[in-house]
Order: C-alpha cells, then structure tokens, then sequence
C-alpha cells in the first residue's frame, strides 16, 4: 500500500483587499449617463459627432449671422436622422453631454428670432436630459411656436406628458393653468389626426377639459374617440364621468349618430335628454329602431304616433317572441318530467321522499311556469280539466303560486292573459284569488298597455281588509307591472299603506317594496320620507319582522344607481336606533353604488364582514349578508371587479361567520347571473354540499341562477346529481328543481343578466326584481320555504328574450346572414380590429349568450343599430352591388 504524503499547497498572502465584486462602482449611474461617449465609434459616427460639437462651438461665437445657419443645420440633422425603435436618435444623443452648454448659450443671448430657434432644439433635446425639471415644456414655451407636429410624434407624447405633470403641479399651488391649457388644445387635434385618439382623451382628461373634444372630432375618428371615452367612464369619479358621457353623447349627436347617442342618455340615465334626442330624429325608420331600444331598457317617453307607441310600449314582444320558437322549433309544451330526466338521476333508496308530495308539485308548479315562459302553451295548467287542474293538486299557499304561474306562462301576453286569468279572480279560494292577482301584475310586466288593466284590475283589492294575501298580492302585482314606470298615480294608492301603523308590517314592507321597484333609481323624496318616518314610528317588535327587510329593500331601489344622492338618507337613518338602521344603510349604499366598480365601496363592505357579532347575545348581524351581496352588486359590470370579488369570496367562504357564508352563493349567482363560467360552477358544486344547509340551499339557487336560460349541460347534471343527493331531504330537493327550471327558462331562450346592449347598459328594472329575490334567500326557510315561495316570480323584470331579431322596413320579419362568435375588446387598438373571434354564420333570428356579439355578414342591408342585439332594423343599402357569379 503507497504511503500517502502530505504535501504544501503555496497559497498566495491574503491582503485585505476587497473582492473584485464587492469593490464600490467608481461613479454613480447618473455620471455613467452622462459619461462622453468612448471612442467605440465608426468613422460616419466620428464625424457627426465633430460636426455637431463644431456647430455647438459656433453658436458661442460672437458673430450673430452665423447663428441662424447654424440652429437650421441642426434642426437638419435631428430631423433627418433615422433609429429603430429602441435607440435614441445619433444626434440627440452626441448633443447630450452639450446639453448644458447650449442652455447657457440660450441665457446669454438677447430675445430674439434665433434665440427662439435655439429654445425650439433644446425642447426636443431636453426629452433625453429629463432630470424633472420639465424642460421639453419650459423651451417649448419660449420657442417659435411652430407647428406642434414638426418634431414627430415621440416630440408631441413627451410634451404631452409634461403638459399633464405641470397642470397637476399647478393645481396644487391654485395657479394659473391656462397657457397649458393652450398648449393641451395644439396638442389634441395632432393625435387626433395620427391615430392617437387615446393619447388626446387623456391628456384633455387630465386638464379637465374633455368637452373641448367635441370640437376637434372628425368623421373618421368620433368612433374610435367615443368608444375609449365610453370606456373610460367606470374608472371616473363623479362629475368627471358625467361631463365624459355628456361629450360621447355630443360627439355622436354632431355626427347625427342618434342610436348611439341614445346609448349614451341611457346610461346617463337622463330622461330629459332620451326625450329630446327622440324628438329630434327625423328619420322615421331609424326613430322606430330608438323606440325599440327604449323599450328594450323600459324607458317611457311621449309621442303621438301610434306605431312607434307600441314599439315603445313592447306590444309585439310576445309576437316576436312566438316567432323565435316556432324559428327555432321550440313550440313544442315540456312538462316537469322532461326537465327533472330522473331515469338519469341515481335509483332513490327505499327511504324516499313521497314523489306526488304537495312540495314537489308546488316544485313542478314553479318549474313549468318558467320553462313554458312567454310561450302560452303547457302541459299542466292552461288544458280544461274537469277536476280543476293542477291548481288542486297543490296545498294552501301552494294555489297561490300555481294560478300565479298563469301570469308567467302568458307572459308579455296581456290580452290573452288576462282573459285565462279573469276565471281565477273571482274564485271562492282566498289563495287562488290572491295567485290570480299576482298573475295580472306579472302577465304585464315588461310591456305597457294604454287600458292600464294592471291598475284598473289590482287597485280595488288594495283596501281588502279580510285578506292580507289578497292584498300583498295586488301589492305585488302592481310593482311587476309598472316596475321602472315611476307613475304617480302609483305612489298615491301605495304610500298610504307604508305610513298606516294600523297594517301589519308585512303589507306595509312589500308596499313599501313595490314603491321601490315602480320608482327605481329615482331617488323620489316623498317616498323616501315616508319610508323613513315609518321605520321611526314602528315598534321594535314590527322592525325585527323578516318582513322589514323588505322594506329596507324598497328604500335601496329607490337609490339604486345615484352614487353620492345617497347621503342624506343615510345621515337621516342613523336617527333610527333599531338595528334595521344598519340593514337599511347598508342596503340603500350598495344599491346607489350597483355596478360602479367603486372600489373604495367594495372595500368598506369587506370592512363590515370583518366584524364579528355575537347574535346570540342579541347583536343582529345581517346587515353582513346584505354587505357580502353588496360586494358582488358594485362589481357587477366591470370585468376586473368582478373576478377580484370572486377572489374575496372564497376567503369569506374559509374564514366568515354563518351569516356571511351564506349570503357568499348568492352574490357569486348575481355576479354570474345568466353567464355559466367554469370555474364558478365548480365553486358552487362544492359549496352545494355544505354542511350548512342554508349554504347548501342557497349554493343550489345561485346555480340555477348563473345557468339560468342557457340549457348548460354541465348545471343540468350537476343539478340532476344533487337530485339524487338529497333526494330524502325535501327542502334541499324542492330548491334543486326549482334551479332545474330556472337553468332551462324560456327552454334556452331568456336571460335575467342585469347588463345589456353588448354589456355596456345596466338595467334597473331587472336588478330590482333579482334584488328582491336574492333578498327572499337571506331568509330562505322563512319566505321561500315558508309561504312566500311566490317571491321567486319576482325575476320576472330581469327575464328577457336574448335574441336577436331583423326586420325590415314594414316591421316584417327578416331574415339575414350575422357572424356570431366571442365578442373582443378593442377599445384603443390601432387600425380596424375585428370585433369578433371564433365566428359562425347563422341565419337571423339567433340566440346570443353573455359574452357574445353579432355583426351583420353581408353588406345589403344596413342596420339601424350601433350592436346587434334584441330587435334590429335593416334597410337595404344603396350603393350594395351584388356580386355577379363567374
């Protein structure tokens, strides 16, 4: 074995020297910026360089005439150098170093016309030597003042920019700001003119001074301009959104883009505005095609013609909508059965809940009602039957919602309607009667009719003293039919029984209720006062019903959508000591701020469920479920909102009170409402399982809302799944039935989603009536496990075809080829982006989901709305040639 030695490895003395990369950097990045350029420079470069250091050297001389041919030779040079995209042009950067130089040449020189060339080239140069001082701006100012757009387009942005900068500078100080605003007004028309129209909305944003767009706006930009404007709207605050709108709507209306202007007063919600812009139209066929899209968000506005009176008032509705069924061959009535497919469900044990039970008829009663909606024709309740039908086969409070279930299968279908329900008015069966009166409310509801049956049928049941059913129900019936109609008649029958001590709290809340959706978003003063004095005159017994959230309701409605209107409400409900007064501000904030996106609202609410209330020591924490509803409510509309308070939620769902969890399923269903995503399927899935059976409950509803008229096959057997699942527990089951009919409404064709018109209009109408029942489900086992199941019929106002229909000018149909695919953002993108993407063609009518879009495929017919959606005008195109077949 070799002996192994140990050698001595020489090792260099350690000095103390640091390592070579711990060593300090010799010069800080600012004198590394400004460091001459190293003599790593071709020869072309070398000799530009000496070229402009001799010129800069020139301008020192004292001889003034050599001046002027100096500034243009290098106002040449910066002008004509070339760079790609990423460098500093050679010029600019070989005249940095002598950026100081030239500017104390500048200062020694008497003013002058060279003097302000000299400040013109240090404007474009200071854009390199940008230590915050502005200069770009400060020479531009002192320069020649030429064209704004000789230096190029990077010129004008950094001007730009520091326009901005400088404004906000000032206006802390309270200074003078109107030579920038000069200057802003140079600058707007040039990125107008260059495609930049993005850069000149903000920058006129910025100086609060957007009307001036108006002006500026030509034929070939106004679209784009307005789309950006429109877009920008959810991120401003009140005024600034307000004066955004009013200048898109000038913009259009100088254009004569009435449809699209219209658009605009809508959102406004400005019914002066909507007035007047009708009125101007001259075009009848266009001015029809106005009527239709005001009817589509239930805008009443006056006018002597007939025919465009009833397209304002939605009486063909239910013909158009016949003919998308027979289109689409889908006349045919489905019973409960064909919804349920239980020889799909898993064989039930021994132990079943009985199948002919009074639950689940009442069940199939609700599921038949909104499959066959707006179709007239069904399995079980409109066929004569000797024994008096399926109303029989119903219990009690049962009758009530099956004979209201009439008003919804005949929905949109007054005439018809009233004479299948006229039968049942007068029936000796207090429940049936009281059914047949909510039925006259819903059949009416979303059209309007000059007889006003509705009012003329309903208001002498008001004063019936022997039935309160009878009474909420033509209190009910009436908030259906004139919800969004904010007529005063209205309010003189209903106010009166919100004030009388005397009625029970439950008659006084759902007035109260019904107020609130027939003069939603109007903020009317003497219902709110009234409303207010009631919660201050009741006792504290009456204010802790379950029924008084209703009442809290109908004041939120009246402010939904105000934003800052709110305010003195809210002081005024800090006077009440009740805990309603926490409810109730909670529900009127949210309500004024639905579909803001406000973010410092979202956050407040999360603040409120952060709060943890013992309810068992008499501390009342439902104003949390109203909070956690109100997160989804703000967000509603806006994309970015809406997938962070999707983000919220599950932590709500970990870490909440029971209270909170609950109200979780709810808002994710009105955040998603008609708008089946994946993922937010999967979510409720597992939260239908809870061991909480109000969560589960609520889990179930909130799938069938977000599936709701969409026939997703993925809902309907997760649905099916939870059939079988609780297919013992009878409440559990009766809800999951009812999310079997909502998922297959109007058998695929309706949609309750709040936003329409491509996403860009909310509607009041239809979140009042989608408020009102999530409302019902903060209280599920009382209301709609109890015997108020009839309050899931308020859905009705946000139920709508969502089709797309083309008529002709004779108001015929007709039919045409649209491209039908997932709608695209292209709000500031360059050139003309497509609209769509993952197209299909399809012949007119079609039916549209949440996320998609429609643009016509032929170039025949022009349409007379800006986005295909609902009911379209077509006219034939003048200038269309037909292609001629080789």
């Amino acid at each position: 074995m070799v002996e192994k030695k140990e050698v001595a490895i020489p090792v260099p003395a350690a000095d103390n020297s640091p390592m070579e990369e711990d060593k300090p950097l010799k010069k800080t990045p600012k004198e590394l910026k400004d460091a001459p350029i190293k003599d790593e420079l071709s020869e072309e470069d070398q000799e530009l360089k000496a070229q402009l250091e001799m010129l800069i050297e020139r301008l020192k001389e004292s001889d003034t005439k050599l001046y002027n041919p100096t500034l243009e030779t290098l106002r040449t040079l910066i002008l004509t150098s070339t760079s790609s995209m990423t460098s500093v042009p050679k010029p600019l950067k070989f005249l940095r170093p002598l950026y100081p130089d030239m500017v104390t040449i500048h200062e020694s020189w008497a003013d002058n016309a060279d003097k302000h060339f000299l400040a013109d080239i240090l404007s474009i140069l200071a854009m390199t030597y940008d230590d915050d001082k502005l200069d770009t701006l400060k020479y531009r100012k002192v320069g020649s003042k030429n064209a704004i757009g000789s230096w190029g387009h990077e010129y004008v942005r950094h001007l730009s920019t520091e326009i901005g900068q400088e404004y906000t500078r000032r206006q802390e100080k309270e200074a003078e700001t109107e030579d920038l605003v000069e200057l802003a007004l140079e600058v707007a028309p040039f990125f107008l003119a260059h495609n930049a129209e993005a850069d000149a909305v903000d920058l006129l944003l910025q100086l609060d001074i957007v009307p001036k767009l108006v002006g500026f706006v030509d034929k070939n930009s106004y679209k784009r301009v307005c789309l950006y404007i429109a877009s920008c709207v959810n991120y401003l605050e009140s005024p600034d959104d307000a004066i955004c709108l009013r200048t898109a709507h000038d913009i259009y209306l100088k254009h004569d883009k009435y449809a699209e202007a219209l658009l605009i007063a809508i959102r406004m919600s400005d019914k002066t505005l909507i007035q007047s812009l009708f009125d101007s139209c001259q075009d009848p066929l266009l001015k029809k095609q106005l009527a239709f899209m005001l009817a589509r968000q239930q805008i009443f506005v006056e006018t002597e013609d007939e025919d465009l009176q009833n397209c304002i008032n939605n009486t063909h509705l239910t013909t158009h909508f016949i003919n998308l069924a027979r289109e689409l061959d889908l006349m045919e009535p489905k019973t409960p059965e064909d919804i349920y497919k239980s020889h799909l469900e898993h064989k039930r044990s021994a132990g079943a809940a009985q199948v002919d039970s009074a639950r689940q008829n009442l069940a199939s009663t609700f599921v038949n009602a909104f499959v066959n909606a707006g179709f007239g024709v069904d399995k079980l309740m409109l066929p004569e039957e000797p024994d008096g039908g399926w109303i029989f086969k119903n219990k009690d409070h049962g009758m009530m919602s099956a004979s209201a279930s009439l008003g919804m299968l005949l929905l949109w279908d007054v005439d018809m309607g009233l004479n299948q329900i006229d039968k049942y008015i007068y029936s000796e069966d207090e429940n049936i009667r009281a059914g047949a009166l909510l039925a006259v409310g819903i059949v009416n509801s979303g059209v309007r009719n000059l007889a006003d049956p509705a009012l003329a049928v309903l208001s002498e049941h008001l004063e019936d003293s022997k039935s309160v059913a009878n009474r909420v129900a033509a209190i009910q019936g009436l908030g259906l039919a004139y919800a969004g109609s904010a007529r005063e008649e209205l309010s003189e029958l209903l106010l009166p029984m919100v004030s009388n001590p005397d009625l029970a709290m439950e008659v006084a809340s759902f007035a109260a209720l019904a107020l609130g959706q027939i003069f939603v978003g109007t903020c009317d003063g003497e219902i709110t006062s009234i409303i207010l004095q009631t919660m201050l005159e009741r006792g504290d017994g009456q204010l802790g019903e379950t029924f008084a959230r209703f009442m809290s309701l109908g004041l939120g409605l009246l402010h939904l959508g105000t934003r800052g209107q709110c305010d003195v409400t809210l002081e005024t409900l800090k006077a009440v000591e009740h805990p309603i007064a926490k409810k109730t501000s909670v529900i009127v904030e949210i309500c004024a701020y639905a579909g803001s996106g406000d973010v410092l609202h979202i956050q407040r609410m999360l603040h409120y469920c952060n709060d943890h209330i013992d309810s068992e020591s008499g501390g009342d924490d439902e104003f949390q479920a109203f909070a956690v509803i109100g997160i989804a409510l703000i967000a509603l509309g806006e994309d970015i909102g809406a997938e962070m308070a999707l983000r919220s939620f599950t932590h709500l769902m970990h870490y909440g009170e029971p209270v909170i969890r609950k109200a979780v399923p709810l808002a994710i269903g009105l955040l998603c409402a008609s708008n089946p995503v994946l993922s937010v399927l999967d979510t409720l899935g597992k939260y239908s399982h809870d061991t909480d059976i109000e969560v589960a409950l609520n889990s179930i509803f909130a799938m069938g809302m977000v599936g709701a008229g969409t026939n997703n096959a993925r809902v309907a057997q997760m649905l099916r799944h939870l059939a079988s699942y609780y297919h013992k527990d009878a409440s559990c089951l009766f809800v999951v039935r009812i999310a079997q009919g909502l998922l297959h409404m109007g058998k695929g064709t309706l949609t309750i989603n709040p936003l329409n018109t491509d996403r860009q209009i909310m509607s009041n109408v239809a979140l009042a009536g989608l408020l009102t029942t999530l409302v019902a489900f903060t209280d599920v086992k009382t209301l709609i496990l109890g015997r108020h199941h009839y309050l899931l019929y308020s859905l009705v106002t946000a139920m709508y075809p969502r089709f797309l229909i083309t008529l002709n000018e004779e108001l015929e149909s007709e039919a045409v080829a649209v491209r039908v695919g997932q709608a695209v953002d292209v709000v500031g993108q360059a050139g003309r982006p497509k609209t769509i993407t993952g197209f299909q063609t399809h012949s007119t009518p079609v039916l549209l989901a949440y996320s998609e879009r429609a643009e016509l495929s032929t170039e025949e017919y022009l349409a007379q709305a800006p986005i295909l959606e609902g009911i379209v005008l077509l006219k034939k195109n003048p200038d269309y040639v037909e292609e001629t077949k080789a």
